[in-house]
């Protein structure tokens, strides 16, 4: 087992030999992949379990989706985080959709080569997408209030989770301006409190509810700093 997949692991030690045995396919899979289609830094690839998987499944420390729920990873790129939380919530479906279709050939492959059945991926734009879901996931594919305008529709109105139905958004650094242009109720969660790697010092989840909802205090598996606010007026 590769020593980053064995630190996931260690960060997840409820996995099943199932979903242990698709995260280790996943390095073979993306390997192959990229050399054809560049959907990963290929000089990245060698941190794919820590960069991109584990990064992924940052969100699962905020967010347990229940079964049922649905979630759309808007601009999915090579299917992050929507693979590997497809592994880890196989009973949520994910939606992930991109506007590159090279990129949804990939994700389509290698979703059927992990016997993915509860990802649907399509090459469309996130603004054009016409679905309702509980939760939108995404990894800095823009400023968020540019971001917020494009998904801000595609939630259901009622409610299956602790948290109110929502945006979860991975991003990096100093975020008081990006937010404070958003201009909406967040929540901030630092993954150095999660993860041990250098990689994640400055990595955080954003929350954003949208709609009418409480933002509630975070359990202790939810606990973050940063930027909050109680309630979604």
């Amino acid at each position: 087992m590769h020593k980053d997949l064995q630190q996931i692991v260690h960060y997840f030690p409820g996995l099943t030999g199932k979903q242990i045995q698709q995260l280790e396919q996943m390095q073979s899979l993306y390997a192959g992949w990229n050399e054809k289609i560049n959907v990963i830094s290929r000089k990245d690839m060698e941190n794919l379990y820590i960069n991109h998987v584990l990064h992924s499944l940052a969100i699962s420390k905020v967010i347990s989706f229940n079964s049922g729920s649905g979630i759309l990873d808007a601009g999915t790129g090579g299917g992050f985080p929507g693979i590997p939380l497809a592994i880890l919530f196989p009973e949520s479906h994910f939606h992930l959709v991109d506007s590159i279709g090279k990129k949804i050939k990939v994700v389509e492959a290698v979703a059927n080569s992990l016997g993915l059945k509860n990802i649907t991926a399509t090459h469309i734009r996130a603004e054009d997408v016409k679905s309702k879901y509980d939760f939108v996931v995404s990894r800095a594919v823009a400023r968020m209030s540019e971001f917020y305008g494009w998904v801000e529709k595609k939630f259901k109105k009622e409610y299956q989770h602790s948290l109110a139905n929502g945006i979860f958004y991975l991003k990096g650094g100093n975020l008081d301006e990006e937010m404070a242009e958003l201009g909406k109720p967040v929540q901030i969660f630092n993954l150095s409190e999660y993860f041990d790697e250098e990689f994640f010092e400055t990595k955080k989840v954003v929350y954003v509810p949208v709609g009418k909802g409480l933002i509630p205090n975070p359990s202790p598996k939810e606990k973050g700093t940063g930027n909050t606010s109680p309630a979604v007026k």
